[in-house]
Parts: C-alpha cells; sequence; structure tokens
C-alpha cells in the first residue's frame, strides 16, 4: 500500500492561476472528482496535495502536462482537463501534453487538433504512411483529421491538389431514385465533407479552388480510369464500397500522392449479401509496408459524450446478438438411447 504524503507544488508565476484552475475553480472540481484519495488545497500560486503518494506523483504529472498545453497557447477547457484526465488513466506512459498540443492546420484563429492518443497515433499514421486507413464509429474524427492533413499538406505544398470521394451509396438509397440533376442528387452524400472544408479554409477560397482543380469532391465512380498524382485523396464511408470498387480506388494511386480511407464497419449500407470491401481489405493488404490501419474506438468520440455511450451500448447489443446467434447455431448433444 502507498505511504501517505504532502506534496507542495507551485505553479510559476507567469500563468495566472485561473487559467490552470479554470473559472470559479470549474477545472479544479473536475481534479478533485478524478483523485478523491488526495486532498487538494490552493493558496496563492502553491497548491497541496495530501494523501496517496503514487496519486500524488500521478496528480503532479498531470499538472505538469496542463501547464505545457497553457504554454503552447491553447485556453484550457473543462473538455481538455477530462480528455486529459483520462488519457493518464487509461495510457499512463502518455503524454496528454503532445496530444492536445499538436497544432495540424489552423484557420480564422482556429486551431484543429487531435483530442485523444489513438487521435494522434491516427494523424501521425498519415504524416508517415503513403495509405492510411481509419476504421472507427461516428464521432472520432477519421474524415475530420484526414481533412485537415489534406488541407495543411495543401499549404505546405506537398501535394498540388485535394480529391474528396464517397461512394454514392447511403442508407440503402441510390441517386437514380433522389430527385433533380446530378449535382443535386450527388450533394447530399458529400455535404460533410463541404461542412469540414469550410471549418479549414476561408469561404471565399473555396469555389475558387475547386474551379481550378484545387480541390475535387466526386463520387467514387467517378476516379475510375485516372491516376492521381501529387494529390491528398480521401475516401470517406468506404465501408460500402464493394471489394471491386475498393481495389479500383487504391489502384488509382500515382507519384507524390497520399490516400487515406475512413469508415466505420459497423454502419454498412450495401445491399443485403453485398460485402464491404472495407471488411476484407486488411486481410488482403496486413503484410505490405507503407500501409497503416488505425482503429478508433468510442473512446475517440468527440461529439456530446453521449455519442460515445450510445456507440458503446450498440457495441454490446451487436456481440450480444451475435454470440446468440452462434449458440444457436451450436450442433445440440444427442442423448444416448438406452
Amino acid at each position: 500500500m502507498s505511504a501517505m504524503e504532502r506534496t507542495l507544488y507551485a505553479v510559476p508565476s507567469a500563468i495566472p492561476m485561473v487559467a490552470l484552475l479554470g473559472p470559479a475553480d470549474g477545472h479544479l472540481r473536475i481534479i478533485e472528482a478524478a483523485f478523491p484519495t488526495l486532498t487538494i488545497t490552493v493558496r496563492g500560486n502553491e497548491i497541496t496535495f495530501h494523501g496517496d503518494s503514487d496519486e500524488g506523483l500521478r496528480l503532479e504529472s498531470l499538472l505538469n502536462e496542463l501547464l505545457v498545453v497553457i504554454r503552447s497557447g491553447q485556453n484550457l477547457s473543462s473538455e481538455l482537463v477530462v480528455r486529459a484526465i483520462s488519457m493518464m488513466q487509461s495510457i499512463p506512459q502518455e503524454h496528454p501534453a503532445e496530444v492536445l498540443s499538436l497544432n495540424i492546420v489552423s484557420n480564422r484563429g482556429r486551431s484543429i487538433r487531435p483530442k485523444t492518443a489513438n487521435q494522434k497515433h491516427y494523424v501521425d499514421a498519415i504524416e508517415e504512411n503513403t495509405i492510411t486507413f481509419g476504421i472507427g464509429p461516428a464521432g472520432t474524427g477519421k474524415t475530420y483529421l484526414a481533412m485537415a492533413k489534406a488541407v495543411a499538406s495543401l499549404q505546405a505544398k506537398e501535394v498540388n491538389r485535394i480529391i474528396l470521394t464517397r461512394p454514392a451509396v447511403e442508407a440503402g438509397e441510390h441517386l437514380g431514385f433522389l430527385p433533380g440533376t446530378l449535382s443535386e442528387k450527388i450533394d447530399p452524400y458529400l455535404r460533410p465533407l463541404f461542412d469540414a472544408l469550410h471549418d479549414m479554409l476561408d469561404q471565399d477560397a473555396i469555389p475558387r479552388l475547386m474551379q481550378a482543380g484545387v480541390i475535387e469532391v466526386a463520387p467514387l465512380a467517378y476516379m475510375r480510369g485516372r491516376t492521381l498524382n501529387d494529390a491528398f485523396v480521401i475516401l470517406d464511408e468506404a465501408q460500402n464500397t464493394s471489394p471491386e470498387q475498393m481495389k479500383m480506388f487504391l489502384t488509382r494511386l500515382g507519384f507524390g500522392s497520399k490516400m487515406v480511407v475512413t469508415g466505420d464497419v459497423t454502419q454498412i449500407d450495401l445491399p443485403s449479401g453485398a460485402r464491404s470491401g472495407l471488411k476484407v481489405i486488411r486481410d488482403i493488404l496486413k503484410d505490405i509496408d507503407d500501409i497503416a490501419f488505425i482503429e478508433l474506438s468510442a473512446r475517440d468520440v468527440v461529439r456530446h459524450s453521449l455519442v460515445g455511450d450510445i456507440v458503446e451500448a450498440y457495441g454490446r447489443f451487436d456481440h450480444e446478438r451475435l454470440m446468440a446467434a452462434q449458440e444457436q447455431q451450436q450442433p445440440r448433444q444427442l442423448r444416448p438411447s438406452n
């Protein structure tokens, strides 16, 4: 059992205590809830905590990480404090400041950064590999972070254009059944990609870049027969590709290009019985260098906290259904006849 200790932690005078502890000590309340075995008191720029020595060391590490985040120029928020605590609890050797202070791209005073350790691993994989697969549930930042890396690559002149594509299949609908012109039919499927672009680029710049061919947003079918050189190419909603479409897309790769493929294998909208290209691709490409597969989970959901709970609940439900189906398929033991 760990010894009980009293630790005095001095916050540098250059950092206002409100920046660390939050307005009305909101961040301090979060920290106290996360370290219930410690008694924490604040006087001036000194924080004293008394209790379990191991917990005291963990709290000291957390405070050090939060100070690094503040020094990076970020305003510490309750959400960031919660995420930093969660990272240190789930992966003790992780340094939250390395994750939370990594700036991918900035626009209009807003910086886009990973918010979980796994998201940072995903961003690092995109940087280090030619083809990266980001697989996980809704809200984990798969597409958003890939878009941010694409914009950053374009701004750094590492690529000459960005190509965003999706299979035009969703919720059992097909383009032919929707009213309007081809452009109007395509719009609902590509709208999320436009929304992300608007967060990362000036509103006036997007039409100009699209007209010049620097940014292209098109259905997956438009990729057939092309070779994509010097481009950052993102295939979104890849769970709705067939194995043949996935092969077609990946073989478009040209020189000086990167590809990111994102999808959620639990939300497949293909017709019943059709195979998902995203489901089988890992077995096909698992031994090839310069290709990374990153799995994101409910812990990486960065939308409302309820979204993570919903994703986990569905995961448990699907697992229980699968186990029940497997039990029904087991051959029954026949009783020996007398």
